[in-house]
């Protein structure tokens, strides 16, 4: 069996953007306020409320450029927020549509072809969870069935290493 966690944007993405740092496309990120839901925080993972400021900004969830790194609108709150943590657990965004889609990535950030499947929110853990049991997959991305957008990526938990008896 593979453990999974739900994992947001790192810390050190969202501050770059927070402390006047550009996007994907080497832009700053526009300004807005969110008028309900439908504005998903990439670093908490929750929705940002009616009335917040938030940035809008490219995003792209890998670590270089290559034909398989899509890069996305996202959103963050503009004021700095706490970084999901409860990473065993669904995160509250993914609880705002009716599905998502689900895709594997291998160790190259390669797309695996035939993994990607719109999936209802209460199959992401257990699709999530078949897709890195196999060897070929990486990580996992969570994106909006209707637009694409990354969402949040699902890792396997590595289980602590056994001490040798005796020792």
């Amino acid at each position: 069996m593979t453990v999974i966690r739900f994992v947001a944007m790192p810390t050190t993405d969202a501050e770059h953007l927070w402390n006047g740092g550009s996007d994907a496309y080497d832009r700053l990120p526009e300004t807005t306020v969110s008028d309900g839901p439908g504005h998903p925080c990439r670093h908490c993972l929750e929705n940002i409320d009616a009335g917040e400021a938030l940035l809008v900004f490219a995003y792209r969830p890998f670590p270089e450029l290559q034909p398989y790194a899509e890069t996305g609108p996202v959103f963050l709150h503009k004021q700095p927020c706490a970084r999901y943590v409860a990473e065993e657990i669904m995160p509250p965004v993914l609880t705002t549509s009716r599905d998502f889609i689900v895709r594997g990535y291998n160790e190259n950030d390669r797309i695996v072809y035939g993994t990607g499947a719109v999936t209802a929110i209460g199959d992401i853990p257990a699709y999530g969870e078949e897709l890195l049991g196999r060897s070929d997959i990486a990580y996992v991305h969570v994106r909006s069935a209707r637009n694409n957008c990354f969402q949040c990526r699902i890792d396997k938990v590595k289980a602590p290493a056994l001490a040798e008896a005796g020792a």
